[in-house]
């Protein structure tokens, strides 16, 4: 009869694995996709630019929002003192040995660690997590992932938001820290807390 809204009609926690992650877009899309917030629709929210292409799944943990528990956090772990949460649901890569077509999917994951970005002063973490029970891509833990794989996703990062009319300024964009799983979980919780705050239980 209907079909629930991808932010806030799904929990964040997953039968299997640690989380449901809404895939947006694939390493095949041309295009970046995001959730329409309002209407939960799937939109283009622009080309993709370059040759970027995004290595992995990606998509947000349902009910979650980077606010002031996210931004505080990354506060406290990279000493830089007024970082706020950028206001978006918790981005989300998730590895997988298997090709997935398309996106607005929805996947069980399992968080193995992440990446602490900071975009124009705003948290911006992005969780990596691997496709719940994939034979391939089987990590528990962000340091047992291939290092020429974490430079890839590293690189997209730093690089799909970039102007091609404004090569030469200095980006707003780093990556302070990559983490692991324990402090990736420690976001996801915070996350939680700021989208309960922000939108109820």
């Amino acid at each position: 009869m209907f079909q629930a809204h991808p932010w806030h009609g799904i929990k964040a926690d997953s039968n299997s694995g640690d989380v449901h992650a809404f895939i947006e877009i694939v390493p095949s899309d041309t295009v970046k996709y995001e959730v329409d917030k309002e209407s939960g629709y799937l939109m283009i929210d622009r080309p993709q630019k370059f040759s970027n292409i995004v290595p992995a799944l990606y998509g947000f943990v349902p009910q979650t929002y980077c606010d002031k528990e996210v931004g505080a956090y990354c506060s406290e772990k990279t000493g830089q003192e007024g970082v706020v949460g950028d206001e978006d649901p918790l981005d989300i890569c998730v590895l997988t040995e298997r090709d997935v077509t398309h996106g607005n999917i929805l996947v069980n994951a399992k968080v193995i660690g992440g990446f602490r970005m900071i975009d124009g002063g705003e948290a911006d973490d992005k969780i990596i997590a691997v496709l719940a029970e994939d034979q391939i891509y089987n990590y528990d833990d962000i340091s047992e992932v291939p290092g020429a794989l974490l430079k890839r996703l590293k690189h997209y990062f730093l690089t799909y938001k970039i102007d091609p009319s404004k090569m030469d300024e200095k980006p707003e964009i780093e990556i302070a820290a990559a983490y692991g799983r324990e402090e990736a979980l420690e976001v996801v919780k915070r996350s939680k807390v700021d989208y309960a705050t922000n939108f109820g239980k």
